[in-house]
């Protein structure tokens, strides 16, 4: 059987053509998919991957609600049919037969290749391991409405571990892989505290659903475009070549139009106490777990961003092994196109197996791998028993000021040649940024506060919090900047808030892990919110700043452990991207330093 695989086409383009070739090339069922339950190789059918046997099964999720989950298979075709092996599971809206996030033009049905490269990379059929790709509930061959990570997925996330631990070719000891979406089904997975489940790999993935489409109370740019794209992904056309069970669960949503209505409609609460985030709440809700888990986060990155990443991990009071770096959202061994490591370091695969085999087998690693590899902004790799390792914390008190909520309008009248602004979440189209230091006691679109430049290397680690005491009601823009001798400003941590009228506001900044060099100094910068990144309705009106304190933790780089790791491409990129100068810098009002005691 010849298999073709297209260039990407529009999506309804590439749909038609998917079905079209179906129904064209004479592809039988049998050899797409084994009706039978017989198991598929891939000398019979070239989408399954080489050494495995691909078999689909149906089982009901975990909450009584007649939803039916559909799962691919695939087991290492030289083993006995029921010879019991550790299983590695995946449960996520991208294993659709048809493709992943739109139709990918196949000619013949078979499982998804998501993940080919980790099969074929760790060698998996070959160590004896089955994977498992289960459809959340409403994608691929499942019925059911999606929900966002809510308490429908989450019950699906039960009966897929529970599922693939009972079946008669498992030893009853499942872990989970996943990058981004189907690693946020991991942190999931280790929050619902299931007995079989005995390690888990996440990706980038979000510690907390709400982060990803709002920030305390402030939409973000994909807030509505988010949910939108992933009812896409559930609405795809399947192929015709599938089975008509597979067929009828995946055309769930035509006759069932709540799920469309409350995709678009839940989603929107702002509120991160409310009842549908509180479910999402993955770091609060990881309290007392302890399922091992293996985690990786770009502090750069530009998709799933690493807030709460700390107060999960904290949390969690199991063994934690993580990669914590300055890239973007990529996978542990993804290269670019001259085949550097996106990450920087070298041996995902090992690292991942030695993990899953000391969990799921009992095998004693003979490699001793760091707890935590860390690159921070300077390039540099140390290994870490955890994270954040903190030498002091101390808050810092930060000049009072004004500025005007009105989304960068003064901005632009007093700056007239500034260009479009670029900011940390675009980082897949940099352009130069362009900004200026405002007085503090003028109202403009932001004001400025300077620390006293470091007298050695020092590490801002962790997460910066923010209290702030204002009269006004409107928004408000948090940036921290590394700030050089010469002016040049590179800005590493931005956050956003709706304050509260007349009262205090505190919140949490992004985890980051930021390298200062001697005569560096920390500037933070306070204003309207002017970033594309978020959707702010601005109000207007003078914010008057009465007082702030931001919260530091840090690290004396002396200390450090080195481990081995190359510069990860996308920090330079990121440095070009994010870099300004400053015309003026204020006098220092704060130290940037690791206490003498510590």
């Amino acid at each position: 059987m010849n298999l073709r695989r297209r260039v990407a086409l529009p999506v309804a383009a590439a749909g038609a053509l998917a079905i079209f070739a179906s129904l064209t090339t004479g592809v039988s069922p049998a050899q797409a998919a084994a009706p039978d339950g017989a198991p598929v190789t891939h000398e019979e059918n070239p989408r399954v991957p080489e050494g495995a046997a691909w078999t689909e099964a149906y089982f009901p999720s975990s909450d009584g609600s007649g939803v039916e989950l559909h799962a691919d298979v695939l087991r290492p075709a030289h083993l006995p049919e029921r010879a019991k092996t550790p299983v590695i599971l995946s449960v996520g809206p991208y294993f659709s037969h048809a493709g992943e996030t739109s139709p990918g033009g196949f000619d013949q049905v078979g499982p998804s290749g998501r993940f080919q490269d980790l099969i074929d990379g760790a060698r998996l059929m070959e160590r004896g391991y089955t994977f498992v790709m289960v459809d959340l509930r409403g994608f691929g061959g499942s019925t059911g409405c999606l929900d966002f990570l809510g308490p429908g997925e989450q019950a699906d996330i039960k009966a897929a571990v529970e599922w693939a631990a009972r079946q008669p070719w498992s030893t009853g000891k499942v872990g989970m892989y996943g990058k981004s979406y189907d690693a946020n089904t991991g942190l999931a997975a280790n929050v619902l505290k299931l007995k079989p489940l005995k390690a888990i790999v996440a990706q980038e993935p979000t510690w907390n659903r709400y982060n990803y489409l709002f920030s305390n109370g402030v939409p973000r740019s994909n807030a509505t475009s988010s949910p939108r794209s992933y009812y896409s992904i559930a609405t795809m056309p399947q192929l015709a070549g599938d089975s008509d069970r597979y067929k009828a669960n995946a055309d769930y949503e035509k006759s069932h139009p709540e799920c469309q209505i409350n995709n678009s409609t839940d989603t929107q609460d702002p509120d991160p106490k409310s009842a549908f985030w509180r479910a999402r709440d993955f770091a609060s809700r990881a309290a007392g777990s302890h399922t091992p888990l293996f985690v990786t986060s770009g502090f750069i990155e530009d998709n799933t961003k690493p807030e709460d990443m700390q107060k999960y991990l904290a949390n969690h009071h199991g063994p934690e092994r993580g990669w914590l770096g300055q890239w973007e959202h990529v996978r542990g061994n993804e290269t670019d196109s001259s085949g550097r490591l996106k990450m920087g370091r070298a041996g995902w695969f090992d690292e991942v197996m030695r993990f899953y085999d000391q969990h799921l087998r009992g095998i004693k690693p003979s490699v001793k791998d760091p707890a935590f590899s860390v690159e921070d902004s300077l390039g540099n790799w140390r290994a870490q028993p955890t994270w954040p390792v903190i030498n002091d914390s101390y808050t810092a008190r930060l000049s009072p000021g004004q500025y005007v909520d009105d989304g960068g309008q003064a901005a632009r009248i007093a700056e007239p040649m500034a260009a479009p602004g670029w900011d940390i979440e675009y980082a897949g189209s940099p352009t130069a940024l362009q900004s200026s230091a405002l007085a503090a006691d003028a109202p403009g679109n932001s004001y400025w506060t300077f620390s006293t430049p470091a007298s050695s290397q020092v590490r801002v680690t962790g997460t910066p919090a923010i209290t702030l005491k204002t009269k006004g009601q409107g928004n408000v823009w948090v940036r921290l900047w590394d700030v050089a001798p010469d002016g040049r400003a590179t800005m590493f941590n931005e956050m956003v808030a709706a304050l509260n009228e007349d009262r205090s506001t505190s919140f949490d900044l992004k985890a980051n892990d930021w390298t200062f060099e001697p005569g560096h100094q920390l500037g933070v910068q306070i204003g309207t919110i002017t970033s594309r990144g978020w959707r702010p309705v601005p109000s207007g009106q003078t914010i008057t700043v009465t007082d702030a304190r931001l919260g530091l933790e840090v690290q004396d780089p002396r200390f450090d452990s080195p481990t081995q790791g190359d510069r990860s491409p996308y920090l330079d990129r990121y440095l070009t991207a994010n870099t300004i100068t400053l015309d003026t810098v204020g006098a220092p009002t704060f130290p940037l330093r690791v206490s003498k005691k510590h």
